[in-house]
C-alpha cells in the first residue's frame, strides 16, 4: 500500500528501541507511523492528528497505559491495541474494560502485530445493510453509521463495541455463542467477550445487571432483542 489513504498508527512505548523497531516495521507494512515515549507525547500528537489505530504500552513511566486508555476512550473511538509485558489474563481484562479492543503480550511476533491490527481497521470499517436501526430504549443505534445515541446525545463506542454492535442489529433476536463472537471479533479468551458485552450493556441498558436488550442466553452466549428494528 502507498499514499496518504493508508491508516495512520501511533505507537506509544517507552523503550526506544521497540518503538524505533515498531515504526520501521509497520511502515514496511504499509501504515504511516508516529511515535511517542510517553502518554504525555501522545497526547499532543492526537490533538493535532487524526489517527486511525494506536499501539500502547501499559507500563510506562509516569501515566500507564492503562491510565492513558480510560482517559481517551471518553473522546476517542480508534481502535486500540495494548502490549504488555504481563502474562496475567487480569491484566490482559483489566486493559479490555477500560477500554482497548485488543492485546498482545510481550515478546510477540510482530506478523501477528500487524494482522492484529490489520483486523481492527477491517472490524472498524466493516460495513452492514443500509437502513438497519435498532431501538432499545432510549438507545438508537444506526447501524450503516456504527453510532450509537442515548436520548438524542452520541454514545461513544470502541472498535470492539461497534462491531460487536453491528453483529447483533444484523441478526437481531439470533442468539451467538461466546465462541463465534470470539473468533468475529478476533478475541483469544471467551472472558473477553464477556467484558465487552459488560461494557455496551452499561451504555445502553437501564440496569445493566438486569438486562433488557443484551440477553443472556444460558449455556449459549448473547442475543440482542431490541424494541424495533428498520
Amino acid at each position: 500500500m502507498n499514499g496518504s489513504d493508508n491508516p495512520h498508527l501511533l505507537v506509544v512505548d517507552d523503550d526506544e528501541r521497540l518503538r524505533s523497531l515498531l515504526q520501521r516495521y509497520l511502515a514496511a507494512n504499509g501504515f504511516r507511523v508516529s511515535a511517542a515515549a510517553d502518554a504525555a507525547q501522545a497526547r499532543l500528537l492526537i490533538k493535532s492528528i487524526e489517527f486511525d489505530g494506536l499501539v500502547l504500552d501499559v507500563m510506562m513511566p509516569g501515566e500507564s497505559g492503562f491510565e492513558l486508555v480510560s482517559d481517551l476512550r471518553h473522546r476517542h473511538d480508534f481502535p486500540i491495541l495494548m502490549l504488555t509485558a504481563r502474562g496475567e489474563s487480569a491484566d490482559r481484562i483489566s486493559g479490555l474494560e477500560r477500554g482497548a479492543d485488543d492485546y498482545l503480550a510481550k515478546p510477540f511476533e510482530p506478523r501477528e502485530l500487524v494482522l492484529r491490527l490489520n483486523g481492527l481497521l477491517r472490524r472498524t470499517r466493516a460495513q452492514v445493510p443500509a437502513n438497519r436501526e435498532v431501538r432499545m430504549g432510549e438507545c438508537l443505534f444506526d447501524a450503516e453509521r456504527g453510532e450509537l445515541t442515548r436520548g438524542g446525545h452520541r454514545v461513544k463506542l470502541t472498535g470492539a463495541e461497534q462491531q460487536l454492535l453491528k453483529l447483533f442489529a444484523a441478526n437481531a433476536g439470533r442468539p451467538f455463542s461466546r465462541a463465534f463472537l470470539c473468533e468475529k471479533l478476533n478475541l483469544q479468551l471467551e472472558r473477553s467477550v464477556d467484558v465487552q458485552v459488560t461494557r455496551l450493556r452499561r451504555k445502553i441498558e437501564n440496569d445493566p445487571k438486569v438486562p433488557l436488550y443484551i440477553q443472556t442466553v444460558r449455556g449459549t452466549g448473547y442475543v440482542l432483542v431490541p424494541d424495533s428494528v428498520r
